[in-house]
């Protein structure tokens, strides 16, 4: 059967993107979510399409699960998709376009392998493009052309331990980001009266000689997690996709809003005017253009957050760019199940055990 796109689901990315290699081997926890939520694409995907999995019979019955809650909480159907297992070489070399999370060396390796057409890959030279501009130093640059009234953010990017020491002292508690790093991780919190430099001087030094740099931003006092999804298509043109409201514990996602934008403009209100909000959209879209033209095209995020004034005045400023992601994001998935009346709203959150599970909740938008 001849299929028009295979997706894959590859939440490793952010880990293979960060070591670069072709023949890479994903940390355990990562392997799991994939072979779990391999079906994930299913709930976008064409019903001519076909979706990459691990394990086909658990795809289904997992995938079959979460559309009959769809259904009963959102109203929205999903048909059954395509399953294809990774070990399957015949249709992968029948496809004629593949989406994946997103492009790393270790994917494009491992569906050449399999026989999926050369010309339907990217380049090794791409790949390594899209890298560089997944660097965090991407959203530093970005970051201070998003800086409006009401917002708050910096970034810097060092290479040494004295500036660091230097950026301590001056804004008294930092956080350091790993240039490439997956979500939750690649994060260390450094503060002059509690956790001085000394305490992750060697994993400063490990991060220096593996990456080449450290970023170093002020620590904001975090109220909310949202972010901006976007699509940039092969021309470059950017288009904003929508918000995404989520979840997060340490850093690490587990869960969406699904509603309608204006549902969504609502919640945010109570933090962030609306215009405050079309007004940043526009902007990353006119300013990731240039930078993206010829080097990428997909969807991709911006994370941003809410965060408390910490003055007299009171009130919350908008962090407009925590960092980029140049891939699929789970906001995108959630966009992609919003309703399209104002009145109806769920959560999707995983559920973490032996197990990852999607689970599809009711939400009361003005709880």
């Amino acid at each position: 059967m001849q299929m028009t796109t295979l997706h894959i689901f590859n939440p490793e990315h952010d880990i293979a993107l960060a070591f670069h290699l072709a023949n890479f081997t994903a940390p355990h926890a990562a392997r799991q979510l994939r072979a779990d939520l391999g079906f994930l694409p299913a709930l976008w995907a064409k019903p001519e399409d076909g979706v990459l999995v691990d394990h086909v019979d658990y795809s289904r019955q997992a995938f079959t699960r979460v559309s009959q809650r769809l259904h009963k909480v959102m109203g929205i159907e999903a048909p059954l998709p395509a399953f294809v297992a990774w070990r399957d070489r015949q249709p992968l070399s029948r496809m004629q376009s593949v989406a994946p999370w997103g492009w790393d060396l270790a994917l494009r390796a491992s569906l050449r392998r399999r026989g999926v057409q050369e010309q339907l890959l990217p380049t090794d030279s791409a790949i390594a493009e899209t890298r560089q501009l997944s660097h965090r130093r991407t959203s530093a640059a970005l970051l201070p052309c998003l800086r409006m009234e009401n917002t708050v953010g910096e970034s810097f990017e060092c290479r040494d331990e004295q500036e660091v020491l230097s950026l301590l002292q001056r804004y008294r508690h930092v956080v350091l980001k790993a240039p490439w790093s997956s979500s939750g991780r690649g994060l260390r919190f450094l503060s002059v009266e509690r956790t001085p430099f000394a305490q992750q001087q060697g994993w400063f030094r490990n991060l220096l000689a593996q990456q080449g740099s450290v970023m170093v931003e002020p620590y904001y006092n975090k109220v909310c997690d949202f972010g901006m999804e976007f699509q940039c298509d092969a021309s470059g043109s950017v288009r904003y996709v929508g918000l995404s409201l989520f979840h997060t514990v340490h850093g690490a996602y587990t869960g969406n809003i699904l509603a309608t934008e204006h549902a969504k403009q609502l919640i945010m209100e109570r933090y962030v005017p609306t215009s405050l909000l079309h007004r940043v959209a526009d902007t990353i879209c006119q300013r990731m253009e240039p930078m993206l033209k010829d080097r990428y095209s997909g969807p991709f995020g911006v994370d941003m957050m809410v965060v408390a004034r910490g003055d007299d005045a009171g009130g919350f400023l908008l962090h407009p760019c925590v960092e980029i992601n140049l891939r699929r994001t789970m906001g995108h998935v959630a966009i992609a199940l919003s309703p399209t009346d104002d009145d109806v709203a769920g959560l999707m959150h995983i559920e973490t055990g032996d197990h990852y599970k999607l689970k599809i909740s009711k939400f009361t938008v003005n709880s």
